[in-house]
């Protein structure tokens, strides 16, 4: 494979994952339709893991997680070497951002001060 081979098939590749991470175009010779329905598959998959990770976050939020988490996710696609808990983090900070979260994290037992 030579170099400008190399290079379209980057290209390619990017785009792929622009359409499935990020709610990009779909890439010529892909059904549209199939696309939709594996980054649907890939978004569900992010944000139970992000849910898993933190969930008093998703607690909190209750209904509006999904909605919230989605339209994150799609603006903040996964970054390359990025880990799970930092998406979990970096979507809690968000959501506090917007105001849709308190600003200090409800005290828990094991973080309680002694009286």
């Amino acid at each position: 494979m030579n170099g400008d081979q190399r290079e379209r098939l980057a290209r390619a590749q990017a785009e792929l994952l622009g359409a499935l991470l990020a709610g990009g175009p779909s890439p010529a010779g892909f059904d549209q339709r199939l696309l939709a329905v594996e980054a649907n598959s890939l978004l569900a998959k992010r944000r139970g893991i992000v849910a898993m990770l933190n969930p008093e976050v998703a607690d909190v939020l209750a209904d509006r997680f999904r909605p919230l988490f989605d339209e994150y996710a799609r603006a903040h696609p996964r970054r390359t070497g990025s880990r799970a808990r930092e998406d979990a983090v970096d979507f809690a900070a968000w959501a506090r951002e917007r105001g849709e979260l308190p600003t200090e994290k409800p005290n828990r037992w094991w973080r309680r001060k002694a009286t």
